[in-house]
């Protein structure tokens, strides 16, 4: 019997095999709308609102992964040099205290975007992302940042036939059918390709280490202090909040899904809203029930994919597939509940683990991605090389912050290095339309990614159209 959650006439695993609606509305109840990563960090920890005027040598603005990154690396390049972070809201509370936490080698968001964007430059991007996850679990160690760093890596699995070819059987390290069901046992699982090079954290409790550890170095770090407006006067750029402001002899920008402060970058990113959920820890018997020893990070292959992982108590969350966009590239908390994503979250849940039926969720959160057309994160250097930007990591940033951080703060040095040269971050990605049209051309690339996904992956003209011109919308 069909699901009346799907109406599509469709046939996709997650319809063929969809639970009772029972199933769903048991699991969802006394769900809290919380962010567990923030709840269970535990960190109550406050830094002052801005409430004077401050001359600085570098501002950053944004208390995420890319501001703290940045923050850090600057006081290690420079103990003299003063820098000041400024925080809208509270560290972390944003796309760093609330994504599925992996923390991924790759920069171009997986070879196959890589080598169709920069393939003359895909082999040092390749090497260059295995640095940088290198030297991000040495900082973890070296800065004692207590996260939950778990290098398991991850597995791509393969749930309609057609998948299977986009994993490659013929070559090592696939996974057969029996062979992933011996590493996650998932009714819905054909095959899989492992990767090594992933590890998982606590999102939230990296963002509040990183602020811990930029203060004990000298950053000034301010919570509650949006800044609103970003200018040059005199020769310093000018950041003013409603309080105060800094006087800055170089900035970067961090703002992430935020409308940027300068204006030429509005058009290069959307705000493309992302939902989760995470159960109760389970059981002993649970957990038998579905292997996964490894505690690798999993996700499947379809265009509206699905991620998850387990957690240090033993808890899954469980995200992805539905991707939302609101007209005007609006940000705002409103957007962050929609029973109907849920809903088809806990449906696809237990379509994956059937042997789970009973488990609870008991938390539900959204958050906003900033999505590039190009998959990955864009560079920008202003004011006569005084304020450095980067945004557009697409789902990315928890790894490709940290890179982004050294290309921002070798760019502000006026240096040339090996990162500063690539393509990548010379050039940028093309922006999206203003509205109406990009309201209107992201709902048919969204239609048109379900049309695949429902049509043996084979992609219709507007995508392969879009394909040709490098504009892209990720899920």
């Amino acid at each position: 019997m069909r699901n009346p959650l799907f109406g599509r006439g469709s046939d996709i695993v997650f319809e063929r095999q969809a639970p009772e609606p029972g199933v769903i509305s048991h699991a969802l109840e006394g769900t809290e709308h919380r962010v567990f990563w923030l709840d269970d960090a535990r960190d109550r920890t406050v830094y002052p609102t801005l409430s004077a005027w401050l001359d600085v040598d570098l501002a950053v603005v944004g208390g995420g992964y890319l501001g703290l990154w940045s923050a850090i690396k600057a006081k290690q390049r420079n103990p003299d040099a003063r820098v000041a972070l400024l925080e809208g809201q509270t560290i972390g509370w944003a796309a760093s205290g609330r994504n599925g936490g992996f923390v991924e080698a790759s920069l171009t968001h997986g070879e196959v975007n890589g080598g169709n964007r920069w393939p003359k430059e895909l082999d040092t991007l390749n090497r260059l992302g295995l640095e940088n996850l290198e030297a991000m679990e040495r900082a973890v160690a070296e800065l004692g940042l207590d996260c939950e760093w778990e290098h398991n890596g991850s597995i791509d699995v393969a749930l309609e036939e057609h998948q299977l070819g986009w994993i490659e059987p013929s070559k090592a390290g696939f996974l057969d059918q029996s062979a992933v069901q011996a590493e996650v046992h998932s009714p819905t699982y054909l095959g899989g390709r492992p990767y090594r090079d992933t590890a998982l954290v606590h999102p939230a409790k990296l963002a509040k280490e990183l602020a811990r550890v930029a203060a004990s170095l000298g950053v000034e770090v301010f919570e509650n202090s949006l800044v609103d407006e970003l200018y040059d006067e005199n020769g310093a750029v000018t950041l003013t909040t409603a309080r105060a402001g800094v006087r800055a002899a170089q900035v970067v920008l961090a703002t992430n899904a935020f409308s940027p402060l300068l204006k030429r970058y509005r058009l290069y990113t959307v705000p493309v809203y992302d939902y989760v959920l995470m159960t109760e820890p389970l059981s002993a018997e649970q957990s038998a029930s579905i292997g996964w020893q490894g505690r690798q990070g999993m996700a499947d292959l379809a265009n509206q994919f699905h991620y998850y992982r387990l957690t240090a108590d033993n808890r899954i969350l469980f995200g992805g597939y539905d991707a939302i966009y609101h007209f005007g590239r609006d940000v705002h908390v409103s957007y962050e509940e929609r029973d109907e994503t849920f809903r088809t979250l806990a449906s696809h849940f237990f379509t994956t683990f059937p042997q789970l039926e009973g488990l609870r969720f008991t938390h539900r959160w959204a958050g906003a991605i900033d999505t590039s057309s190009q998959f990955c994160a864009f560079y920008g250097l202003d004011l006569g090389g005084r304020v450095a930007t980067a945004a557009g990591f697409t789902g990315l940033g928890v790894g490709a912050t940290h890179f982004a951080a050294e290309v921002l703060l070798d760019r502000l040095a006026g240096l040339t290095t090996e990162r500063t040269e690539l393509e990548m971050v010379r050039r940028k990605p093309l922006p999206f339309p203003p509205e109406p049209f990009a309201m209107a051309g992201i709902a048919a690339t969204r239609w048109a990614m379900d049309r695949a996904d429902h049509n043996y992956g084979r992609r219709n003209l507007l995508l392969k159209t879009l394909d040709a011109m490098g504009l892209g919308f990720d899920s």
